[in-house]
């Protein structure tokens, strides 16, 4: 290292260090540390204070910014983003001791951190982060890049996953919907859809949102990432218990209106099963998805592929288990201990605040606690509906055969728009500022927008569409071989269904290309407002169409009642 060089460095760092004042003998010590910075600032590279005044000019115009002005036409910058660019571009004319210390640099030369870059290479690269910086869509280089064949390599295994979780859901309903808990209260099937909407209302949010972060990069930094996911997943326990009590409120109505006959003690029971199990599922499912979307950060997979499907995997599953033993357990206690359904439902309601006080700490959950419960409440009422025609076709005896097939059908469905959901949101987000949609998306709706085209979204839909027929060919004959159910598999059977499911997802993407495009035109975030109305979309589709397939086999003949008994 020069003397020179290290000259420079130690003046610029202890120079003004050196000036001591003592209020007895002062002057000498003044004099002192005049000559001594003196001969410091003498050995300071010429080239290095200059580009230090130069970057303490450009931080004092930082500051000077209005945030109103508009910079060589074009969109308005928000101040953090040019004074960022600003102190960055001060930061490369700025010195540390590690740089001096090569030797490699005149006194004349500009002292460059990290880069020797020319004048002319410098402000190339100015422009470059210029043009980087206008907006979202100059991130399309970050974007992942993705084939035609792993990107359905990449949803099929999932998507396998999950209907084999939907399948064991239908296995378990069909069981216990001949238990006491079931057959004495039947408001218990309109929770069903309802609770295993959750999936659609917040592990698919959440599981969109964290996936959306991955892939723009708000996830990179540990402390960030942290914040982001105990935020969200303390949001979601607040979003889960008040919807857990609000679906029990709506069960109870929907119940009450046809027959007229009101119980205190079942609408207790209906209070405590409902928030408890959304509150228990909700928390295991959010574990389990933060999981997956930080391993498909580590292995490189794009989280936008698996994240939802896995997160309805086993969600549909564990979420029926919870409600059928806590239901059943409570009506045990229904005579002897009445009052424990009220203690139950009352300890997850005062767990509320706590959860409250954890998410308004990080800024966008904070947002969410306050905005996010139109879409929410929204899909859980959708879905209450399809809960209702799922529990007056359930006391149909000759149709009782629905009740395996609902949630394979409803859960396919959310699954896979779900997917393309996360995907068109993700595509937003890198090429578009919130408020502006691409060309092709401009003008009104028409189906063949989301279908036929080469992007990657077109091809998404494509995959997803295809994989409706085959996929329910698999999960039906699986039900049949673990005999299951009250159908048999006769050609006319499968024929309707196949029809009825695909009809669901066509509309269902079909909704979704619409839905997030308007979301996103709207200013709202796609991730937060578009999975839980297309997933309650899916629930109330794939009930109200399964039922008419059922009473249409019913009426041309095809007639199964027994079948699982």
């Amino acid at each position: 290292m020069s003397i020179q060089n290290l000259g420079g460095a130690l003046g610029e760092s202890l120079g003004s260090s050196l000036t001591v004042r003592m209020s007895g003998a002062g002057g000498g010590w003044s004099a002192l540390s005049v000559r001594v910075a003196s001969v410091f600032q003498t050995m300071v590279p010429t080239g290095y204070t200059r580009l230090q005044d130069e970057r303490l000019a450009m931080v004092d115009l930082a500051a000077k910014l209005e945030p109103g002005s508009l910079q060589n036409g074009f969109r308005q910058e928000t101040p953090h983003m040019e004074g960022r660019r600003i102190l960055d571009r001060a930061s490369r004319s700025s010195v540390t001791l590690s740089d001096c210390g090569d030797g490699g640099y005149s006194e004349m030369e500009p002292m460059l951190a990290e880069r020797r870059l020319s004048g002319e290479d410098s402000d190339k690269e100015e422009e470059e982060e210029d043009c980087e910086e206008e907006g979202p869509g100059s991130d399309v280089s970050n974007m992942p890049k993705e084939s035609f064949l792993a990107m359905t390599l990449q949803i099929l295994v999932p998507f396998l996953l999950a209907g084999f979780g939907t399948v064991s859901a239908g296995m378990v309903l069909d069981i216990v919907q001949h238990w006491e808990a079931f057959q004495y209260i039947t408001e218990i099937f309109i929770l069903v859809p309802a609770l295993l909407g959750l999936k659609g209302n917040l592990e698919m949010t959440l599981a969109s949102r964290l996936s959306t972060a991955v892939n723009v990069g708000k996830m990179d930094s540990p402390i960030e990432k942290w914040n982001l996911i105990i935020g969200n997943l303390a949001l979601k326990q607040v979003q889960a218990t008040v919807v857990g009590f609000l679906a029990a409120v709506a069960a109870v109505v929907l119940g009450w209106i046809p027959e007229g006959k009101f119980q205190m003690s079942h609408a207790v029971l209906l209070c405590s099963s409902s928030v408890a199990t959304a509150f228990i599922a909700s928390l295991l499912q959010g574990i389990i998805m933060v999981g997956v979307i930080v391993g498909s950060k580590k292995t490189g997979i794009n989280p936008d592929n698996v994240a939802t499907p896995i997160a309805a995997s086993f969600g549909d599953l564990i979420t029926l288990a919870i409600l059928a033993w806590i239901s059943q357990g409570l009506y045990k206690c229904l005579d002897s201990y009445p009052y424990v359904s009220s203690l139950v439902c009352a300890f997850f309601m005062c767990l509320t605040p706590v959860w409250i006080v954890i998410s308004s700490k990080h800024p966008a959950s904070r947002t969410l606690l306050y905005s996010g419960w139109e879409p929410v409440i929204t899909a859980m009422v959708i879905s209450s509906i399809g809960g209702l025609i799922l529990d007056k076709t359930v006391s149909d005896p000759n149709l009782v055969g629905i009740v395996v097939y609902t949630p394979v059908i409803n859960g396919i469905g959310g699954n896979l728009v779900a997917i393309q959901s996360s995907r068109i949101s993700t595509h937003l987000h890198f090429h578009c500022a919130p408020g502006e949609v691409p060309d092709e998306a401009k003008g009104c709706y028409y189906p063949c927008r989301t279908f036929c085209g080469t992007g990657a979204n077109h091809r998404s839909a494509q995959v997803l569409l295809l994989l409706v027929i085959p996929g329910h060919l698999i999960f039906l004959y699986t039900i049949h071989l673990m005999k299951s159910g009250h159908t048999t598999l006769t050609p006319i059977f499968m024929s309707v269904y196949l029809a009825a499911a695909l009809l669901q997802v066509l509309l269902l993407l079909s909704i979704a290309d619409w839905m997030v495009h308007s979301m996103w035109r709207n200013g709202k975030d796609p991730d937060s407002f578009s999975i839980p109305y297309l997933t309650a979309l899916g629930d109330l589709l794939g009930t109200a169409l399964l039922a008419l397939s059922f009473h249409f086999l019913w009426l041309i003949g095809d007639q199964d009642g027994d079948v699982g008994d």
